[in-house]
Parts: structure tokens; sequence; C-alpha cells
């Protein structure tokens, strides 16, 4: 059974300087780092932020044609790894059918967040991907993905704007 997650934020990588976006357990906390591309860290960015361009980007188009087409996402599904590279599954609904379209976790997760649709994890995924949020009880230090998120300026969320 997947487990919803949510978007906690997106961060870059220190040391290779690639965008991740992290995902969150919210029961647990644990989070889940997938390496994303440039432009699809900004789509997550901007949509994160609720920023409207006056033109429509991609996923704003893809929001679009669902909602033009009478059809409509209701999730994601960051359904399985393989060869160290995420899949992700867009689940749709329309015309009295259930569709499910093969995406790059990244694309879905930018689609879902526009379209106010859950983002969910399989557990296999989880069980391989997830990093234990694990605050030191004395110290009080949390993981690093925390502290890159709490580190991160919401500046540098859009300075890649297109």
């Amino acid at each position: 059974m997947p487990k919803e997650v949510i978007v906690a934020g997106v961060t870059v990588d220190p040391v290779t300087k690639s965008p991740i976006v992290v995902l969150r357990d919210p029961e647990s906390g644990n989070v889940i780092p997938i390496w994303i591309g440039l432009l699809e860290a900004n789509a997550i960015a901007l949509a994160l932020e609720g920023t409207e361009l006056p033109r429509p980007m991609t996923h704003d188009l893809m929001k679009s044609i669902l909602h033009a087409t009478g059809t409509r996402l209701r999730s994601i599904e960051i359904a399985e790894i393989r060869e160290s590279t995420y899949f992700a599954l867009l689940h749709i609904e329309g015309n009295g059918e259930s569709v499910h379209v093969d995406a790059r976790p990244s694309d879905a997760i930018a689609l879902a967040l526009r379209c106010g649709a859950r983002i969910l994890i399989s557990e296999t995924v989880l069980a391989q991907s997830s990093i234990a949020a694990t605050v030191a009880s004395e110290g009080g230090e949390m993981d690093k993905w925390t502290e890159l998120l709490e580190k991160m300026d919401p500046e540098q969320f859009s300075k890649y704007k297109m």
C-alpha cells in the first residue's frame, strides 16, 4: 500500500550542485531525497511558492489539458527504483476510466503540486531510499536534509527562473 508524503522543499546537493527534491513522511519525519534536473527543480519551486507566470509552463499546460478533457490527476506515485533511477506513475481519472501513465518523478511532483493531487510513494521505494529523521537527544542535531532545508533561503528556491 503506497504511503502519502509531502514535498518538504527543493535544495541543492552541496557536493554535486545538483537540485534535490526532498519528500517527507509526515508520520515518521523520514525524508526521501530525489536528485532532479534544474528545470524540474524550478517548476517544483514555483509551485511550492504559488508563483503564477504570465504564460503557462509545461506543467501548467498539462494541468490545463487534464481540465479541458474532463480528467483529473487523482494522485502520483513514486512507484519503483530500477538501476538507481526512480519511476513514477500518474493516476488519472476521467470518462469513467482510470489510467496510469509513466512519468519522471520530478514531472509528476510538479504536476501534482499544481493539481492539488496526493503524492504517494510505494513501500518498496520508501524502504530503499528513506533516510531516518534523526534528532540527537543530547545535542539536538538534525539530519542533514532537514538541516539543508532549514539553511535554504526561500530566494534560492527560484533563483533559476527562466
